[in-house]
């Protein structure tokens, strides 16, 4: 039960930093793009995972996590795969409406469920289903307005989607098959996102600009916002990995539209963005559903541990036991939170 109850701890500390970091960088990133001017969303992107990665390097020299080899070719393929998402979302925001952009984000959930459905044969009870399906209207109702489609855009969103799925689901599934950390995960493949979005970063802000990121005035408050962003960043990348690795995909995403609900209302009370009676009843609606989210999943993993720790399970297990040696195998990123300021947030 010690353990249950600090995992659980855990699990929440992993959700509050989460949250709280990713707010916070949506308010520095909608000053330094909006105030100052500084538009180049995935030239500052790949800064964040290079600081992250120094970071965490430094961290890893003076001993507070152990560095755990993971097979390269995997690490180097997670960590392009996530860069090429962060590029494929940057796009979609480029060439799309904003209200198209936030259907994009919102297809992400029933598309990681479809996902992990049929070739991860996990299992999403009804009411789980219902849950997640009003978090979306909510969402939708409270963030999304017009809705221009393009077929460029279309097919950038599809790969959006796609690769973030993806991306998402084998942060979850490598920390869990090869027992590795959200830490020592993000320390391997932090190098590889942040070259792939250095390299293309000022090409593409360049392009959906029309601004040369090295042509760039900096200004001292600029630099000051810049240096600000990337430290936040830290601390939002490293939650990711955490939450994704602790809970699952999908409640990562869900995770994502409370931060796009409090990130409106932080906008509302703080900043006087216009707010209608439609944004209110979307919030209300969408916190109705991870209300509801919550309470199911909770409810679902109860009676799964009292299954487990019944004694017919208990009997299984011990016959089962000789197949395994004995032993039971253990298992353990350029958010655009808000309708105005979508081109403001990263992760």
């Amino acid at each position: 039960m010690g353990e249950m109850s600090g995992f659980q701890l855990g699990v929440i500390g992993a959700l509050f930093l989460s949250v709280a970091s990713s707010v916070s960088i949506v308010i520095c990133n909608k000053a330094l793009m909006s105030n100052l001017g500084f538009p180049f969303a995935t030239t500052l992107t790949s800064w964040h995972l290079m600081v992250t990665y120094c970071t965490l390097y430094v961290a890893q020299r003076f001993h507070f996590f152990e560095n755990k080899p993971i097979d390269m070719k995997t690490v180097i393929l997670f960590g392009i795969l996530n860069g090429i998402s962060i590029g494929f979302l940057n796009l979609s925001l480029g060439f799309n409406s904003i209200g198209f952009y936030q259907m994009t984000k919102l297809a992400i959930i029933p598309f990681t469920v479809l996902l992990e459905t049929l070739f991860l044969k996990k299992q999403f009870s009804q009411k789980i289903k219902f849950s997640l399906f009003l978090l979306l209207v909510g969402v939708g109702i409270a963030s999304v307005t017009d809705l221009q489609l393009n077929f460029v855009g279309t097919v950038l969103s599809i790969l959006a989607i796609v690769t973030t799925c993806v991306g998402q689901i084998l942060t979850n599934t490598i920390q869990k098959r090869l027992n590795v950390s959200s830490t020592q995960l993000l320390y391997q493949s932090a190098p590889f996102q942040a070259a792939i979005l250095f390299v293309s970063g000022p090409w593409l802000d360049q392009y959906l600009t029309k601004q040369n990121v090295f042509a760039y005035k900096y200004s001292s408050i600029v630099l000051a916002f810049i240096i600000l962003s990337c430290l936040i960043a830290v601390s939002v990348n490293f939650s990711t990995f955490l939450v994704i690795g602790k809970t699952s995909p999908v409640t990562y995403q869900v995770l994502g539209h409370l931060k796009t609900c409090l990130v409106l209302a932080f906008g509302y009370t703080l900043l006087h963005d216009p707010f209608t009676s439609r944004n209110i009843i979307g919030i209300l609606i969408a916190m109705l559903g991870m209300v509801l989210y919550t309470y199911f999943c909770n409810h679902e993993n109860k009676k799964k541990q009292l299954g487990d720790l019944s004694p017919g399970s208990q009997i299984k297990d011990k016959e089962s036991a000789p197949l395994l040696g004995g032993k039971s195998i253990g298992q353990e990123i350029d958010s655009h939170e808000v309708k105005k300021s979508a081109k403001d947030s990263l992760v």
